[in-house]
């Protein structure tokens, strides 16, 4: 018979038992469900719900039963469901009759809550930590090529020059905003609803804020149908995980067009890199490329429970039950994806000369050109006229503004002097812009050390 089944007349069909359960995928919350357990019968014990003790062989039954599990000596029955009537089974049969009070002013809607709260906080931390790591990596890549140049592009044509270091750093600008938001979603996520009960609370007098405390809450959910109906904090973190899906696969695909013949900027390294099974000359960036490719799932994770949450009554439904396998399958897939991105970019070849002759081409001076004959004293839109009508003769004549002589420059403006081939060099286009968060190496060099100074490194 079931924990619940006084009010049934017979056992739940095999297939019910088998549809209804999800112990398959909420085994994984075994440790918060016991710590959750411990915290709430404590504070049994102490308000003088249940006897102290009571509590305390409560206790000593789960801490004990929850080493049991660590050394995989534990067996999860789908018939009980779920984690929670699995530990409770598992307790009963541990210690006896006395585990039946653990549930005293408690229900499983509160207490799955209680879990996924828990368990989203833990792994918030986690890939916190990943996400430090790579940008890490970021910020150590970037101070090897301040002066590494490079195209940057917009259309993905060449427009004008800059720095590999620069362009590194626009990706450590977007994880600085998942690790802002991860740590939003954290302090979100910290409200304990454990208390709630099924939907409005109990009669017992319970003390939560003393839960709270001994869970590490910031606070209490101040309304109980609330506290078992929410998840937002579940979709935040899948919104969180998506968008940071979204800069690793962004560059993800910058590396796989850079480490093409065509591109040539990069090479990555033998051990992040795989073959093909019928051309040998094959090096192919799988590793870019599967994760450019699991972003989508975790966009489907997010979606997912997005619909699945969107016409519900309050307060807790069943079809809650569909938010670990979203939110366990994201997290598990970030994870994934940051330690084996972080390696890649950490151990990958840069080949400045290749990366400094694309910039070099496509007229990406074409700007500072414009910029020089401004500062001689023309409006702008007429230089950028002139400089389009050299662009047009270059074209025309199979040449590039570095090698044209100075007669043909006065040809279509006589404003041009010979201090136009120093200012439309590339290191000049570059290191002129010290405007902050601009390309030069000054600029640059700023933004590493408040970049550092983020990371706390």
């Amino acid at each position: 018979m079931k924990l619940w089944g006084g009010r049934f007349a017979k056992e739940t069909d095999a297939l019910t038992d088998h549809f209804n359960s999800s112990i398959s995928f909420d085994s994984r919350l075994y440790k918060q469900d016991i710590i959750g357990s411990i915290a709430h019968v404590m504070m049994l014990g102490k308000r003088s719900i249940i006897k102290e003790e009571e509590a305390l062989q409560i206790k000593e039954g789960l801490l004990s039963l929850l080493e049991a599990i660590e050394q995989g000596n534990v067996t999860f029955n789908e018939k009980a469901e779920d984690i929670h009537m699995n530990i409770e089974t598992l307790l009963i049969s541990r210690i006896g009759e006395v585990a039946k009070k653990m549930h005293t002013g408690r229900s499983r809607n509160d207490q799955v809550a209680l879990d996924m709260r828990l368990y989203v906080m833990e792994e918030i931390l986690s890939i916190r930590d990943l996400l430090h790591n790579l940008m890490g990596v970021l910020i150590k890549v970037a101070k090897d090529h301040t002066e590494t140049i490079m195209p940057g592009y917009t259309h993905l044509q060449r427009a004008q020059p800059i720095t590999f270091s620069h362009h590194l750093m626009a990706y450590f600008e977007m994880f600085k905003r998942d690790y802002k938001k991860l740590s939003f979603t954290l302090d979100m996520t910290s409200s304990l609803p454990l208390g709630s009960g099924a939907l409005a609370t109990t009669t017992y007098p319970l003390d939560r804020e003393e839960v709270a405390n001994t869970l590490g809450f910031l606070e209490v959910c101040a309304n109980s149908i609330d506290g078992v109906s929410d998840r937002d904090f579940c979709l935040d973190l899948l919104y969180n995980l998506s968008v940071m899906m979204m800069h690793l696969s962004r560059f993800s695909e910058e590396i796989i067009l850079w480490s093409s013949h065509e591109f040539h900027f990069i090479e990555l390294d033998d051990a992040y890199s795989t073959g093909s099974s019928i051309m040998p000359q094959k090096k192919n960036p799988d590793i870019a490329e599967l994760v450019r490719g699991k972003c989508g799932r975790v966009y489907g994770d997010l979606m997912g429970l997005l619909a699945t949450m969107k016409s519900l009554p309050l307060a807790y439904n069943k079809d809650m039950q569909e938010d670990k396998e979203r939110t366990f399958d994201a997290i598990d897939t970030i994870k994934m994806c940051l330690p084996i991105f972080t390696a890649m970019l950490d151990t990958m070849t840069i080949r400045k000369d290749a990366m400094y002759k694309a910039a070099s081409g496509g007229f990406t001076n074409a700007t500072d050109a414009a910029d020089y004959l401004v500062k001689k004293g023309m409006a702008f839109r007429d230089a950028h006229e002139v400089i389009g009508k050299l662009v047009l003769y270059c074209v025309t004549h199979g040449k590039d503004l570095e090698s044209l002589s100075l007669e043909e420059y006065t040809a279509i403006h006589p404003i041009f002097e010979t201090d136009i081939y120093e200012a439309i060099s590339l290191a000049t286009c570059v290191n002129e812009r010290k405007v902050k968060g601009g390309p030069s190496k000054e600029a640059v060099m700023a933004h590493l050390e408040s970049a550092e100074a983020f990371l706390g490194v």
